[in-house]
């Protein structure tokens, strides 16, 4: 395999990462953590987990693609309404790729960063 010149002048090999670009992805992430703040002080308590539990038992299935689901996704989300957070009626059950694609739609400026149904 080839290797590539990063910016810093380091020699990898293709497809990897430098110590450098390593460690400012990881001071990236650890500013992203810090900003976002902790699962329950989004709403993802003791309390959506007894739902989300509940929620997946009831609706297995991906509502987009038929696979079995694992994610419990908000339709309108909590940060937008979080007077719906505990609202089934406000849910939808999710296999991982779909929600992925999903939350990555919804969270990306290039896709206009806003929750569309």
């Amino acid at each position: 395999m080839a290797n590539r010149i990063t910016p810093c002048g380091c020699s990898v090999p293709k497809g990897t990462k430098c110590i450098h670009e390593q460690a400012r992805a990881t001071a990236r992430q650890r500013a992203n953590d810090a900003e976002r703040g902790s699962a329950a002080s989004r709403g993802y308590d003791a309390e959506w987990s007894k739902l989300r539990f509940r929620f997946l038992h009831h609706n297995p299935h991906c509502c987009m693609c038929g696979a079995k689901a694992t994610h419990v996704d908000h339709i309108k989300s909590v940060r937008e309404r979080p007077d719906l957070r505990l609202e089934p009626s406000n849910l939808r059950s999710m296999c991982g790729p779909c929600h992925s694609r999903r939350t990555a739609r919804d969270q990306s400026p290039g896709w206009g960063g806003g929750r569309t149904q």
